[in-house]
C-alpha cells in the first residue's frame, strides 16, 4: 500500500505533466496554405518511403532477371557458333601475309 506522501507525489507529478503537456488557448489563425504545405510534405515523405521500399524489393528481382538473360544469351551464342572442325578456311582470322612485305617492325 502506498503511503500518503507517495500518493501525493504521484498525484502532483500527474497534474504537473498534464498541465505542461496540454496545449493552452491558441489565439492565432492558421490559414489553409499552412495545412496544404503540411499535407504536401507528408505526401512527399510517404512517396519517398514507398519508392525506397519498391527499389529494395525490386533489386533482387532485377538481378535475377539479368542473370537469366545473360545465361540465355550465352547459351544462344554457344548454339550459334559452329564447331571448330567444321569452320571453313575462308572464315578463319589468320590471313596470309604478302610475300614482298618490306615493313620492318
Amino acid at each position: 500500500m502506498m503511503t500518503a506522501h507517495a500518493h501525493r507525489s504521484v498525484l502532483a507529478t500527474t497534474v504537473a505533466l498534464s498541465v505542461l503537456l496540454l496545449p493552452g488557448l491558441a489565439s492565432a489563425y492558421v490559414g489553409p496554405g499552412a495545412g496544404l504545405s503540411l499535407l504536401t510534405a507528408l505526401w512527399g515523405i510517404v512517396a519517398a518511403i514507398g519508392v525506397a521500399l519498391l527499389f529494395v524489393i525490386m533489386w533482387p528481382i532485377r538481378r535475377l532477371r539479368k542473370r537469366r538473360k545473360a545465361a540465355a544469351d550465352e547459351s544462344a551464342a554457344r548454339v550459334a557458333e559452329p564447331p571448330m572442325d567444321e569452320t571453313p578456311a575462308s572464315h578463319t582470322d589468320e590471313s596470309p601475309r604478302p610475300a614482298n612485305d618490306d615493313r620492318r617492325v
